[in-house]
Parts: C-alpha cells; sequence; structure tokens
C-alpha cells in the first residue's frame, strides 16, 4: 500500500449510523429478518435505493418488490445488506472514474451487473456464501476511486491510459502507475471501517484465490470469475466469457449454473 492512498483512506469519513446498525443486525446471530427490516424501514431514502437495486431486470423477478421485508424474503439478509452498503458507501466518495474510461452510471452499472451475474450464478448451489459475496460483488471495485484520485493528483491520465492499452489488464496497469490495485485498495478501505474479516480477506485475495484464508478460498475464486466476466465496461463478450470458464474449470466450480447465469445477464 502506498503512503499516498493510504492517506486518502484514514481521512476518509466514518460509516453512517445506518450502516453500522445494518451490520450489528447482520452480525448478531441471535437477530432476526424483523430486526433487519427494522433497522433498514427507519432510513426512507436507502428503502428507496434498495426497492430500486431489487427491482432490477438483472434479477428476473416478474412482480415488483414494493416493501424492504418483500425484499430481504426473497433475497436474504445478506444480498439486501450487499444493496444497502453499495449505497451507503458510494454516497461516501465523491466519484470521478475518467482516468479508467468510465463515467459514474458506467460504474455503478458495472458493479450492479456483477453483482446480479453472482447472485444468479451461486443462488442454488453457493446460496451460503451469499453472505460475503454479496456485497463483495457491489463493493469490490470501490478501491478504483481512490486510484483514479491518486492519478489525477499526479497528473499521469497519459501514463495509465497508455498502461491499459499495453498491458491490457486493469490491475497490473494500476500497479504499474500507481503501485497498489483495486482489490488492495478496497479491502483496506473496508478494514479501516471495521467490516468482517471474511468479506476483508475475499475481497483482498480475489485476483489470487489461493492466498486467501482458508474458508475465504472458493467466494475469492467465485469473485475472480465474476470480475472476469464482466470487464471494467460492464459489456459481457465472448472473450470475457471465454476466460470466465477458464477459470471455472481451474477452480472445479459450477459450469452449468454459471453458463445459465450467463444467458440471463445476456438478455
Amino acid at each position: 500500500m502506498t503512503e499516498e492512498i493510504l492517506k486518502k483512506i484514514k481521512q476518509l469519513p466514518p460509516l453512517p449510523e445506518s450502516a453500522m446498525q445494518i451490520e450489528a443486525v447482520y452480525q448478531d446471530p441471535d437477530s432476526s429478518f424483523n430486526d433487519m427490516v427494522k433497522i433498514l424501514e427507519k432510513d426512507p431514502l436507502l428503502t428507496a435505493d434498495i426497492l430500486k437495486a431489487a427491482n432490477s431486470p438483472l434479477y428476473g423477478f416478474s412482480r415488483e418488490i414494493n416493501a424492504i421485508s418483500q425484499a430481504v424474503g426473497l433475497f436474504g439478509m445478506g444480498t439486501v445488506r450487499g444493496f444497502a452498503l453499495a449505497s451507503i458507501v458510494k454516497k461516501s466518495f465523491s466519484l470521478d472514474l475518467s482516468p479508467y474510461g468510465i463515467n459514474n452510471d458506467m460504474f455503478s452499472a458495472l458493479s450492479k451487473k456483477q453483482h446480479g451475474l453472482m447472485t444468479s450464478w451461486c443462488i442454488r448451489k453457493e446460496n451460503k456464501l451469499l453472505g460475503v459475496l454479496s456485497p463483495a460483488a457491489f463493493l469490490v471495485e470501490i478501491g478504483k476511486v481512490l486510484i483514479a484520485q491518486q492519478i489525477m493528483t499526479d497528473s499521469k491520465q497519459e501514463e495509465f491510459a497508455q498502461a491499459l492499452k499495453e498491458l491490457g489488464d486493469v490491475e497490473a496497469a494500476e500497479r504499474q502507475v500507481v503501485g497498489v490495485d483495486t482489490p488492495e485498495v478496497s479491502a483496506t478501505i473496508f478494514a479501516q471501517w471495521k467490516f468482517e474479516e471474511g468479506l476483508v480477506d475475499v475481497i483482498r485475495n480475489c485476483q489470487n484465490p489461493d492466498k486467501a484464508d482458508e474458508n475465504d478460498v472458493r467466494p475469492a475464486q467465485i469473485l475472480h470469475v465474476v470480475r472476469v466476466a464482466v470487464p471494467i465496461n460492464g459489456v459481457i463478450t465472448d472473450e470475457s466469457t471465454k476466460l470466465a470458464k477458464e477459470l471455472i474449470a481451474k477452480y472445479s466450480l459450477d459450469l452449468e449454473s454459471f453458463e445459465t447465469a450467463i444467458e440471463n445477464a445476456a438478455l
């Protein structure tokens, strides 16, 4: 971690009280479905954001979800927690992703599409992992915000654009120009905010799952596949799908469910 990026992380404001309450309920083994619903219903703006996310065509529900209780019942506490944290965290940053050649709407769509593919792929056979994977898919790219700020502070936009072109790998270009990559920055942000160790570990090691703690290897592998399938421009291509399937074979993950999820994501 570079000193400049670490300084930016330490200067971030603390998470709002609503996020802390959501985390407290989620981490409490004695908490219930209703406890989560009550916390979310206290914040009308957050409720609206969650319902908007839940009604995305990415999830394929034929009927409109119009209540938080309905969203929690359909998606589960872990996924709705992901919706909520994504909304809260992104409002904590001033977004300018121009060094990556994307705008704020594209950045938001990227995380939504990654999350939609993740959920569709894992909802049946890996459902127990969605408590970690849901927020991870929404939040893993947030480190790009601080990296983009550093690129602009150092006036290295052209150098970064050239590195992206030559290397064809976003994380490799980040490391070459800034000295750190997105997963490391994102993980450090969430460690500072005291998110649970498993989520931080999965995000930090999603490019190299074998380095994750034993219990976090599989979710890190799944996150790796999803980030390859849905690249930074948010467009799933034949090439990105091919690369994702190669990783699925390497990690011995569920190919059949992934293929179904990819078909749905392309609709």
